[in-house]
């Protein structure tokens, strides 16, 4: 029975089966060593001159073969596991061509590769360990979420990605033919955690693609994107919104930290700065705003330094942004009509949701699209949700790709994503 390598020590002394990628191959000449790599961790295997049939194998073996190595696990101050394996027996289950498109072990070099390239053969690029981390982490992240929304009685939905409307509006939406008609892929899945609510199911959230046609070459934007969304009713305020999302991540964060534990768990409350406040900061710092009604990402880094400076937390609510800048389902304050109940939550720098309390009054709510220009005949499913009674609710839409690239300082939300897509890129 195969033994993965992260479960070799406490098997000293016994014969173990292990199989993995020939991660470098040394031949001495009377004796040969390997690096064994699973998912688990790597090993030495040392393989002994007398043996000749795995010598000879060793002899023409090209390094990221897959392997089955069976031998004697045993003790090896020389090397950093403190364990070795002396091999008995080599079986190739898949010999690797000889010439790598890219290194995938860590090499002098080998950090010189274009991302570009790497991104071309991300299958190779992702049998790095530091690579597989990255949706360990997510993975881990995910389970915390979803531990929080299964012990705060939410219901998992699954919407539809193709959408007779464009689901924000404006140009950033990709047509596709639909049968003899246009459809338009899901820029979020709001419409339908609204729906949800009308429905009375009261707390909703989904996981899915997100489409966005923006012809960006940041490092925080894709065309495609996997998306957190959560929805409830019966709120107050955005504040309750608020409240839900930082139960959620410190959930997720906890659960995280079991993969990378030098991750630091948030504490509750985040701080909360009124968008116009946080203009003012910023023009006394001397940063130029090019945005009246939105951040810009200097905006966000410099913020978040100085709220880090001033309360030690990673992350802050930007709240209260202005109607100009909000979709038209962001509901108003009563005292202040020009201001949404929105807002933004950045993690070290960076923009990773956007939240409001929404509009459920169909009146007001018809009222604000045609303020933005919105054809009401071209959402009237949507605004039907609301004709026939619906609770006050609120909700966020999150990127989870953006979290774990702040999490571990990667250069890029698509290091983040298995597989990214952006205007250039539609392969692998």
């Amino acid at each position: 029975m195969r033994t993965h390598i992260g479960d070799l020590k406490g098997q000293l002394g016994q014969t173990v089966i292990v199989s993995g990628f020939a991660q470098a191959i040394r031949n001495q000449g009377k004796i040969a060593f390997m690096r064994l790599r699973d998912v688990t961790g790597s090993i030495q295997i040392v393989i002994l001159g007398h043996n000749e049939v795995a010598f000879n194998t060793i002899k023409s073996l090209s390094v990221e073969s897959v392997v089955t190595i069976t031998g004697l696990c045993k003790e090896a101050g020389q090397v950093p596991e403190g364990i070795e394996i002396e091999c008995e027996t080599i079986e190739v289950l898949s010999a690797a061509a000889p010439l790598l498109p890219i290194p995938v072990a860590i090499e002098k070099g080998s950090e010189d590769v274009d991302v570009s390239n790497r991104f071309d053969w991300r299958w190779l690029d992702l049998r790095l360990p530091e690579k597989q981390q990255i949706f360990k982490v997510w993975t881990a992240l995910e389970t915390g979420m979803r531990k929080y929304f299964t012990q705060n009685g939410f219901i998992q939905l699954y919407s539809p990605n193709m959408m007779s409307t464009a689901s924000e509006g404006g140009a950033e939406f990709f047509e596709v033919k639909y049968f003899d008609r246009k459809a338009y892929l899901a820029q979020s899945p709001q419409f339908y955690k609204q729906m949800a609510m009308a429905s009375g199911m009261e707390k909703v959230f989904m996981v899915g693609p997100v489409f966005r046609a923006e012809e960006s070459f940041t490092t925080r934007h894709m065309t495609e994107f996997t998306g957190w969304d959560a929805e409830i009713a019966y709120i107050e305020s955005h504040h309750d919104v608020m409240d839900m999302e930082e139960a959620l991540l410190i959930s997720a964060f906890t659960e995280a930290k079991n993969v990378l534990p030098e991750l630091v768990i948030p504490t509750s409350p985040f701080p909360r700065l009124v968008f116009g406040e946080v203009k003012r900061k910023l023009a006394k710092l001397g940063i130029k705003s090019e945005k009246e009604h939105d951040l810009t990402p200097e905006e966000e880094r410099e913020i978040c330094k100085l709220v880090k400076e001033e309360t030690g937390s990673d992350f802050v609510f930007i709240i209260d942004y202005p109607f100009q800048g909000r979709a038209f389902y962001h509901m108003r304050h009563a005292d202040k009509n020009q201001l949404t109940k929105g807002f933004d939550l950045l993690y070290k720098g960076l923009e990773i949701t956007t939240g409001a309390q929404r509009e459920h009054r169909l009146d007001i709510l018809e009222k604000q699209a045609l303020e933005k220009g919105v054809d009401l005949d071209s959402i009237k499913d949507y605004l039907n949700f609301f004709r026939y009674g619906c609770p006050p609710h609120g909700g966020i839409g999150m990127g989870p790709g953006r979290i774990v690239m702040k999490i571990l300082d990667l250069d890029s939300v698509k290091e983040a994503t298995f597989l990214p897509r952006d205007v250039k890129r539609l392969r692998p």
